[in-house]
């Protein structure tokens, strides 16, 4: 009973280093914002003593603590407004009785002083409020979106994922890499529509995933259940009356069998075909014909497995529609695969997954000006050098 005080007291004391890292007037690593304060004080004083009594201003002090509740601590804060009614009464006491500016300023001065304070404190409650929400936020991300190896299960990768909304830091993206005793699996897809309800179906999916890849044999039977996961998720969700009822899932579904004599299977929902990126130039594999995840109900059947070749170096690339369908200030789309061929022609070094995630990430921003109308992930993977089979070393 008493871990839990000493657990929420850490938390503070870390919003609290957290708000300090945030300040913007920061030199060398410590914070200056007492200096905006400070030299208003200075001029306020300066200027009302060294002008003539048609020309006092010694109540603008008032405006130091105000400026101080903005941008410093409490304390710092209720420092300057001590400080203030300190030097209002030396500096006004120090003129004839007909030119003070007397009681009401002083009241005005010491009750703006007080309400800076409070607006202080209320402004750093918020802060580490939004800091806790911020929390929560990455908590999320990270059990959605769970931090992967550049090299893992015998394969290198490397990933982008923007939201279309900076303070969500998660939306509706997934992707995924599953090492099993059967090869190694990678999940890729978009969850139609925003919001929570995205969230909770890419998670969703995910976890049947991470179950599914490991356990079937064959990628059609991890296809199969991927589905059967939708489908029920679609219908809890309809059944407490959400909107998910309707919502589905465009993905890619790939396979590295442990003895793939150079293939990658490919079971394709609906989603923006992969692109084969290597060396000797770039090719895009045939679209998906089968549904989203959701609406294999409509044809009762899956979509096909396909099994690609996959040269020495070569990289396959998969975004979301947030990289393929963002629009420059004319309406037009980036060209993903102009670029793409561009820069392996000039560069083949440039199909090393890393250097291929970087170069869409940066093409796709500079296309929009920086804006996303949908949330965009860029994911890159392929066989590592040399890399063996890892079944050894899986989890029993």
């Amino acid at each position: 009973m008493r871990c839990a005080p000493r657990r929420v007291s850490l938390k503070c004391v870390n919003h609290d280093e957290d708000l300090r890292r945030r300040e913007l007037l920061r030199f060398r690593g410590r914070s200056v914002a007492w200096v905006p304060p400070l030299l208003l004080l200075f001029v306020v004083v300066l200027v009302d003593v060294n002008t003539t009594e048609r020309f006092r201003i010694i109540s603008w002090i008032i405006l130091v603590p105000g400026i101080a509740a903005a941008i410093c601590g409490v304390w710092t804060t209720a420092a300057f407004a001590v400080t203030c009614v300190v030097l209002y009464i030396f500096v006004d006491s120090a003129w004839p009785s007909e030119y003070q500016a007397g009681l009401p300023d002083f009241v005005l001065v010491a009750l703006g002083g007080a309400l800076a304070t409070l607006a202080c404190v209320i402004r750093l409650r918020a802060e580490r409020r939004m800091l806790h929400m911020q929390d929560i936020a990455e908590t999320t991300r990270l059990t959605v979106l769970r931090p992967l190896p550049q090299d893992w299960a015998g394969l290198e990768n490397a990933a982008v994922y923007l939201t279309a909304d900076v303070e969500a830091r998660v939306g509706g993206d997934f992707y995924d890499i599953q090492p099993g005793p059967y090869g190694t699996r990678v999940f890729v897809g978009d969850v139609q529509g925003k919001g929570l309800g995205a969230v909770a179906a890419a998670a969703s999916l995910l976890g049947t995933f991470r179950e599914a890849a490991f356990h079937e044999p064959e990628l059609t039977a991890v296809a199969a259940r991927l589905e059967t996961r939708m489908d029920r998720h679609r219908y809890h969700s309809g059944y407490l009356g959400n909107e998910d009822g309707d919502r589905f899932a465009t993905a890619v579904l790939l396979g590295f069998p442990w003895e793939s004599d150079g293939q990658v299977e490919v079971v394709n929902f609906g989603h923006e075909p992969p692109l084969v990126v290597g060396p000797c130039g770039m090719r895009r594999l045939p679209p998906g014909d089968g549904l989203p995840l959701g609406l294999g109900d409509l044809t009762g059947s899956l979509p096909p497995m396909r099994r690609v070749p996959l040269a020495d170096g070569e990289t396959v690339l998969l975004v979301t529609d947030g990289v393929t369908e963002a629009r420059n200030a004319a309406g037009e789309f980036y060209p993903l695969e102009r670029d793409v061929a561009r820069a392996v022609a000039a560069d083949p070094g440039t199909a090393e997954p890393r250097r291929l995630v970087a170069l869409v990430r940066d093409g796709t921003l500079r296309h929009s000006g920086g804006r996303l109308a949908d949330d965009t992930t860029v994911f890159a993977v392929r066989p590592a050098p040399g890399e063996g089979p890892v079944r050894g070393r899986l989890p029993s």
